[in-house]
């Protein structure tokens, strides 16, 4: 494609993602399906150039009033991925000149939002948790996070994976953590393979399976994936109980769980019992009530410990926002804790970076139910022989530990998880 036109192409997904209205995902998958000529290439141009855009969107905001042209193609230039001798072949003399002064300034000439490029509201509570850490954080938030999978116990092991995957040209090295994942750098086209279509591999991030090793279901137990949304941990959590007992995936959205199904065909798993729900409270929820041997709550939350992937939450979420879905979180932890039998599990996680989401929610929830032992979540993942498992979490108020992954110190998304037992 020719440079100008490429930059064109850039310039117009910039406007459409920037209004908003959608998450960018959803816009730049819409637009290529609206633009089914573009190669791979093309694509990664595109994609790769908003998603800058939208990670130093601050920065870019400060530079672009001294370019010339429409605000989007600005934007565009500055987040361009890709060559600078290709990009400048698309320009006018003036837009190389100023590309050129704006690639000119170096870190130490800027105002620390513009180093940062994270609204005001979120920079605070980062930086009570952080301290030091905080640009550590920023930094890694800055990159694109690598692509992980997660080998389908059920199917195959993860040396075999791995070198089968090796012969197809991927290189794959083992997630640190999990035992179950497999790393990539690079974007490849996953959906071609045999390991795909045959369900030996889900994309999944670490963190994510973490989340599902913690659960630790057995072998004939009645387990609950209270917000299942597409499944991910739901088929991770079949797999890990040996397609035995029953595992119901709730979710108060049936699109959602759509999406589940041709997933839940590859995996192999007849175990599996999706199930829309309208609301924590729902009579299919009531009539599990005590039955139930472990929960997974991953509440719905702010995201914002994906933004490595998901740039743009920064600039949709705000705090009002955040407190709303606070008050949901409270409630649904509430709703599931019911359906524990004495003696189950209970594992309340978010992939949010923010403690009124995650720690608070947790003390909260211990202090009103004193029926429920808040657990270790190291001393859980010592046991089941994961690698460092104590440096993955951090201190609750009872001195036990809640699992706590940031992107910069364990190169997962951001995510939280508080598990308690029922006290007999």
């Amino acid at each position: 494609m020719h440079p100008k036109v490429l930059l064109d192409a850039c310039a117009e997904l910039v406007r459409l993602t920037l209004t908003f209205e959608h998450p960018a995902d959803a816009v730049v998958s819409r637009f290529f399906r609206d633009n089914r000529g573009l190669g791979p290439r093309e694509r990664a141009t595109l994609a790769e150039t908003v998603y800058t855009v939208l990670r130093k969107k601050l920065l870019f905001d400060h530079m672009a009033p001294s370019g010339s042209g429409p605000k989007e193609r600005r934007l565009a230039i500055l987040g361009f991925h890709g060559p600078r001798d290709f990009l400048k072949a698309a320009l006018t003399e003036q837009e190389k000149n100023w590309l050129d002064q704006c690639d000119a300034v170096t870190v130490d000439d800027l105002m620390e939002r513009h180093r940062h490029n994270l609204p005001e509201w979120l920079v605070k509570p980062l930086k009570d948790q952080l301290g030091a850490g905080f640009w550590p954080l920023v930094g890694s938030l800055a990159q694109s996070a690598p692509l992980d999978l997660r080998v389908n116990a059920l199917k195959d092991k993860r040396a075999d994976v791995q070198k089968e995957l090796a012969k197809a040209g991927i290189k794959a090295q083992p997630t640190p953590y999990s035992p179950w994942g497999l790393r990539i750098d690079d974007k490849p086209a996953l959906t071609k393979l045999d390991a795909f279509t045959r369900g030996a591999i889900e994309v999944q991030d670490e963190g994510s399976q973490l989340l599902a090793l913690l659960l630790d279901a057995k072998r004939g137990e009645m387990v609950v994936d209270f917000c299942a949304g597409a499944g991910g941990k739901t088929l991770a959590i079949g797999a890990s109980m040996r397609n035995t007992g029953r595992l119901y995936a709730f979710d108060v959205s049936g699109h959602r769980l759509d999406a589940l199904k041709p997933r839940l065909a590859r995996s192999g798993l007849s175990n599996v019992h999706p199930a829309a729900i309208a609301h924590e409270r729902d009579e299919r929820v009531k009539r599990l009530a005590g039955k139930i041997d472990r929960v997974l709550v991953d509440a719905p939350c702010s995201g914002l410990g994906t933004l490595r992937r998901n740039p743009d939450l920064k600039w949709r979420q705000t705090p009002k926002a955040v407190e709303e879905l606070t008050a949901k979180q409270t409630s649904i932890l509430a709703s599931a804790a019911r359906l524990l039998k004495p003696g189950g599990r209970l594992v309340y996680a978010t992939c949010s970076i923010l403690p009124e989401e995650n720690e608070a929610i947790a003390e909260a929830f211990s202090a009103a139910h004193r029926d429920f032992e808040l657990l270790d979540a190291g001393e859980l993942l010592a046991q089941l022989k994961v690698e460092g498992a104590q440096g993955l979490c951090s201190g609750g108020a009872s001195g036990s530990g809640y699992l706590r992954l940031w992107p910069h110190l364990h190169q997962t998304d951001g995510f939280f998880a508080a598990v308690w037992t029922r006290k007999r």
